[in-house]
């Protein structure tokens, strides 16, 4: 079993890491709030006093950090991981960034010479609660082999997106076409209810024909119609409308950067913009029905 660094123990932190120490390995976590590292320590997650204590010795050191500004300090700058571990550490980030960071901690690493996997996820917290999580895994190939069982202790699947930033730009792909298919979703939504037709039609038809999507058959904005989705919950996370925000933006970033065109998801990032502004950005991102509905009503 492997000694492992998870440093970020927020949602989705914490219950990666207790599922590591679930499948046998020592897990050393440090977290900048004390509440987060309490909840990971009480799963039998090892405290460290700071991020270059947790990664000290450590084979595989995790990240798991809101933002790139975030994941810059703690890799390179404040407390640097990348000048405290091993010469055969694996640093694998699974925070979801913008591409430029994500560049730039690969090389960081390289000049370094250390092996660094970006590894952001799919699957929410519900997935990082059941170690059901998709990996997609850009960077060196048989650093992501030598990973792949402490991967798979945190998900179901690890996708090889290829090489370094591969898997954040993959990610930032599927995220704001998950975005654009809720807002769609959402969309087709009030026109049958504007136009009479009955939610449990709607809902039977979509989901069996070539509408079908995952914002329809799985995080269904519609009650009573999947067991497990939000909207049966008041709309309680899930995957928040902040997080949708961030994501979408990110997604314009990448896009601004490559000069790809993506005007399906710039209208996307303009409506959660509008959403967390006006309505409230910690309900799930499927909540977005609410806003919707509102416009159609005027």
């Amino acid at each position: 079993m492997a000694r492992i660094a998870f440093i970020g123990l927020g949602n989705m932190g914490a219950p990666m890491s207790i599922n590591l120490v679930k499948a046998g390995h020592e897990v050393h976590g440090h977290d900048i709030l004390p509440e987060k590292v309490d909840r990971a320590v009480a799963g039998g997650v090892i405290a460290a006093g700071s991020n270059s204590a947790a990664a000290k010795d450590a084979d595989i050191v995790i990240t798991m950090l809101p933002t790139g500004k975030e994941v810059r300090e703690v890799l390179v700058d404040d407390d640097a991981v990348m000048d405290a571990v091993r010469s055969d550490t694996i640093i694998a980030d699974s925070s979801t960034t913008d591409l430029v960071t994500t560049e730039y901690i690969h090389e960081q690493a390289a000049t370094r010479h250390l092996a660094l996997i970006d590894s952001p996820v799919s699957g929410g917290m519900a997935g990082a609660e059941a170690a059901t999580l998709t990996f997609m895994a850009g960077g060196d190939g048989a650093a992501i082999n030598k990973a792949e069982p402490v991967f798979l202790a945190m998900g179901k699947k690890l996708v090889r997106a290829g090489g370094p930033s591969s898997g954040q730009a993959v990610k930032v792909c599927n995220n704001m076409l998950l975005g654009i298919s809720m807002v769609g979703t959402c969309e087709a939504i009030a026109l049958g209810e504007k136009a009479g037709v009955d939610q449990q039609v709607l809902f039977d038809v979509i989901s069996t024909s070539t509408g079908n999507c995952w914002s329809m058959n799985v995080n269904c904005p519609m009650p009573d119609m999947v067991e497990t989705a939000p909207a049966n919950r008041g709309f309680t996370p899930g995957f928040t409308a902040t997080l949708m925000l961030k994501d979408l933006t990110l997604s314009q970033d990448a896009a601004a950067k490559t000069g790809a065109v993506t005007q399906l998801g710039e209208h996307a990032r303009q409506l959660y913009e509008e959403f967390c502004r006006d309505c409230d950005g910690e309900l799930d991102f499927s909540a977005m029905v609410q806003m919707v509905r509102e416009m159609t009503r005027q």
